[in-house]
């Protein structure tokens, strides 16, 4: 599969440097660490080892390299692949982020804090001429939407919530178009699928008046056989993430979109008080807006998160689901015959 191809000059300032070293810090809580985690399992080829502190505890599995051998064997950058709580650089790291700046890495960040926020980086990587490279600011020069119809075929991962599986989701929908000869692009619009894709737009850092206009910035004119399965964000039920999720359903104009739900969830995320839509809903709403700049927008199917179920009994839910929506139900991760229909709904 090409990933991240095609973008013009303005999305070319987020093309990341591969492969990468992960950089782990101090981690000690494994939930932290999500973002290695998304990079080993979806794009182990670029990376070529981890880096960790003295007191860390979490490993991604990989083999341990210094900044320097790091470097030996081909890395480009540094990449944080740790999200701690506020999003912070603490002290503690910095003196493992100057050694990779002096190694020849440069380094990139999906952090909160700026890297350039921190002098002691800011200035050793001016003086070696290294990149500093924060994945969830958006680059300069965004424009608005346009609305016009580009060419090529488009997939949106939608969804009832946040955080329950649009991106692996679209991983998963991209990774096997390819393996039926489909000529398919994952486009990434958060800070871990861009990293694992290599380039993006991090839809949840862009002012509102430009969503659509990055939108379709990271989905541009392709060939009329080309798909861009792209990754969806937040939810248009979600009290506080639905604006993103309308400038990304219309920049984006897709063709399909997929609803990715996680069964035995009842409220949003992180909103106590609001329940969760309901799946048809959830297709309604996102047809009824997404036809305002692509009245052939569908649903070719439903995207199970059944992470927490045990086979048996996601196989027999989302068997009932399928009769009862009348729609493709698969758990992409868990693969199979129902995860074929959905891709065959998906390209007819």
């Amino acid at each position: 599969m090409n990933i991240q191809t095609s973008l013009d000059a303005t999305a070319e300032s987020l093309l990341l440097p591969q492969p990468y070293l992960l950089f782990l810090g101090d981690t000690t809580e494994r939930g932290y660490a999500k973002t290695a985690f998304g990079l080993r399992d979806w794009a182990p080829e670029k990376c070529v080892g981890e880096y960790a502190l003295p007191g860390a505890t979490v490993s991604a599995g990989l083999v341990s390299l210094t900044p320097a051998e790091a470097r030996a064997r081909g890395a480009r950058s540094l990449l944080i692949g740790v999200a701690n709580s506020g999003g912070v650089i603490p002290e503690s790291w910095i003196p493992a982020l100057v050694e990779a700046l002096d190694a020849g890495l440069d380094i990139v960040s999906g952090m909160h804090m700026r890297l350039a926020d921190r002098p002691e980086l800011a200035g050793r990587a001016q003086r070696l001429g290294r990149r500093l490279i924060d994945v969830r600011h958006p680059p300069a020069g965004l424009t608005v939407g346009t609305g016009r119809k580009r060419s090529g075929q488009r997939l949106l991962t939608v969804g009832t919530d946040c955080a329950l599986g649009k991106k692996y989701t679209a991983l998963a929908i991209a990774r096997a178009f390819a393996a039926r000869g489909v000529d398919a692009d994952f486009r990434a619009t958060g800070q871990t699928g861009i990293m694992i894709a290599g380039g993006g737009m991090p839809m949840d850092a862009v002012v509102s008046d430009f969503e659509a206009g990055a939108a379709e910035l990271v989905s541009p004119d392709a060939a009329p056989g080309h798909w861009d399965v792209i990754e969806g964000q937040g939810s248009l039920f979600h009290p506080a993430y639905a604006a993103v999720s309308l400038g990304l359903l219309h920049g984006s104009q897709p063709d399909v979109i997929i609803v990715c739900h996680e069964p035995g969830r009842t409220q949003v995320l992180g909103s106590p008080g609001y329940a969760l839509p309901s799946i048809e809903d959830t297709i309604d709403l996102n047809l009824r807006l997404g036809a305002r700049t692509n009245p052939a927008i569908r649903c070719a199917g439903v995207s199970f998160n059944t992470a927490h179920m045990d086979a048996g009994a996601a196989t027999a839910l989302m068997a009932a689901e399928s009769a009862r929506l009348g729609l493709p139900v698969a758990d992409p991760i868990r693969g199979g015959d129902a995860f074929e229909r959905l891709l065959d709904s998906c390209l007819a």
